[in-house]
C-alpha cells in the first residue's frame, strides 16, 4: 500500500490515500511523534516526574511493538515551570520537531502560555497536567482535554465537606496566586455565597516565593478550624510543616496536585500529615491493602523495569502511567487515521474507560461537549502510614 502511495505521488495521479500521508503532521508508516513539556526541574519538580511517567509508558508500549505497526517517539522538554520557557518549547516541538500534537502538557501557567499558539496552529493538545476551569470551556479550547479534575469541581466536594463537618467554623485557605489558586478559592465562594467573607480568610503566595511561612502564621492568628492548601507540593509541604511547628491543629486539606506521599508528606514530616485530607482517583500503589490488586501489581512490575530507582511513593509516576494509557487508548481507537481533526475526536469518545490503578467505580468518559477525561475523586486521609478512603465516590456531575 505505502509503496502505491509513492508510485501515485510521482506520478501525479489521485488516489484515496490514508490520513497520515498527506494532512498527518508528525506521522509515518511506522511512527508518530507526540510532545511533551514538564517542569522536570526546579520548584514543581516533584510533580513534573509525571513527564518521567508517561515517557516510559510509551517505552512500554514500544517494546510490545507500537500500536497499529507504529512506535511512538515521545518528546518530553523540561519547562521548570517557567511559561516563557514553554512557550519556546511548544514552538520547537511544532515548527523543528513537526509534532503530531501535545499530550500530558503539565502546569496551568504553561498551558496558558501555549494555548493560543497551539489553537492557531491547529495542534490538538490532550489530557493536560491542570485542573484550571478555564481549559473545560469547549467554545474557548475546542482542541483540549484536562487530564485532572476540575479545580472547581475539587474545590467544591472540599467546601462543601467542610459545611457538613465544621459548620459553624472559620477556614483558612493558602492559595497560589493563579488561576490554579484562584480557581479553588472561587470554589469556596460559590459553595459558602455570602459567607464567604465572614467565615474564610485566604492568603496567597507567589511561586518565586522561598517559603509560605509567614502566610500560614497569619492564618494561624484567624482561629480558623480548617487549612485548605491549593497549591503545588513544596509549598503544601512547608505548609503543613509550618502549622505543625507552630502548635496549629486544623482540619487540613491539599490539592490533587499535591498529594504525593514523596512529593509532599515526606518534607512536611509524615507525623505532621496524620490527619491531612485529599481527593482522589486512584489507588495507592504504597498501600498494603492493594498488594494483591492486578492492576497495582503490574503497575510495580512496570515501575521495577522502567523506572527502576525511581521512589514509587511519588505518586506523579503514576499519574504519568496512567496518561500512558489514556495515550494508548486513544491511540487504538484513531486507527490508520491520525489526522489531528481524528486524534481529537478520539480523545472526546471515550467510553467507560476503567484503568487498572484507579478507585473500583472511577470511570473515564469523554465528550464534544466535556473537556475533562477524569471526573470522580473519592476523599482519603492520611493516617500516618497509608492513605484512608471514607464516604462514596464523588462525580463532577453530582458534586
Amino acid at each position: 500500500m505505502f509503496r502505491s502511495i509513492r508510485l501515485a505521488y510521482a506520478l501525479a495521479i489521485t488516489i484515496s490515500a490514508p490520513c497520515w500521508a498527506g494532512d498527518a503532521p508528525g506521522v509515518t508508516a511506522t511512527g508518530i511523534k507526540i510532545g511533551g513539556i514538564f517542569p522536570l526541574s526546579g520548584a514543581a519538580s516533584s510533580i513534573g516526574q509525571v513527564g518521567h511517567g508517561v515517557h516510559a509508558y510509551v517505552q512500554s508500549i514500544n517494546d510490545r511493538g507500537g500500536i497499529n505497526g507504529r512506535k511512538i517517539e515521545y518528546i518530553v522538554l523540561d519547562d521548570a515551570y517557567s511559561p516563557p520557557k514553554a512557550f519556546e518549547h511548544a514552538r520547537k516541538l511544532v515548527e523543528s520537531d513537526e509534532i503530531a500534537f501535545m499530550f500530558s502538557q503539565l502546569g496551568t501557567a504553561g498551558n496558558s502560555a501555549v494555548a493560543k499558539y497551539l489553537a492557531t496552529k491547529r495542534v490538538p493538545t490532550i489530557a493536560i497536567v491542570t485542573g484550571a476551569s478555564k481549559f473545560t470551556a469547549i467554545k474557548d479550547y475546542p482542541l483540549t482535554t484536562t487530564g485532572l479534575v476540575s479545580y472547581d469541581t475539587e474545590g467544591k466536594i472540599y467546601a462543601r465537606y467542610l459545611m457538613r463537618s465544621l459548620p459553624t467554623a472559620k477556614y483558612a485557605i493558602l492559595f497560589q496566586n493563579d488561576d490554579l489558586g484562584r480557581d479553588y478559592v472561587n470554589a469556596f465562594k460559590a459553595v459558602l455565597g455570602a459567607d464567604f467573607n465572614k467565615r474564610v480568610i485566604t492568603a496567597s503566595y507567589e511561586v518565586t516565593e522561598p517559603t509560605v511561612d509567614s502566610q500560614v502564621v497569619a492564618l494561624k492568628s484567624s482561629g480558623a478550624q480548617a487549612l485548605f492548601i491549593a497549591g503545588t507540593p513544596k509549598f503544601a509541604a512547608q505548609a503543613i510543616r509550618r502549622a505543625a511547628e507552630t502548635g496549629w491543629k486544623p482540619m487540613v486539606f491539599i490539592n490533587f496536585p499535591s498529594s504525593s506521599v514523596a512529593g509532599t508528606l515526606k518534607p512536611a514530616g509524615l507525623e505532621n500529615s496524620v490527619g491531612v485530607i485529599v481527593g482522589t482517583p486512584n489507588k495507592d500503589p504504597n498501600d498494603e491493602n492493594w498488594k494483591d490488586d492486578e492492576g497495582v501489581k503490574a503497575y510495580r512490575a512496570f515501575f521495577e523495569k522502567y523506572l527502576a530507582g525511581s521512589d514509587i511513593s511519588n505518586t506523579s509516576y503514576l499519574t504519568g502511567y496512567q496518561q500512558g494509557m489514556v495515550l494508548e487508548q486513544i491511540l487504538r481507537q484513531c486507527g490508520d487515521d491520525l489526522s489531528r481533526d481524528n486524534v481529537i475526536k478520539q480523545a472526546k469518545s471515550l467510553k467507560s474507560l476503567a484503568l487498572p490503578t484507579a478507585l473500583p467505580g472511577v470511570r473515564i468518559n469523554t465528550s464534544e461537549s466535556n473537556n475533562m477525561i477524569w471526573t470522580q475523586l473519592q476523599l482519603q486521609r492520611w493516617t500516618g502510614t497509608r492513605w484512608e478512603q471514607f464516604g462514596e465516590i464523588l462525580d463532577a456531575g453530582s458534586e
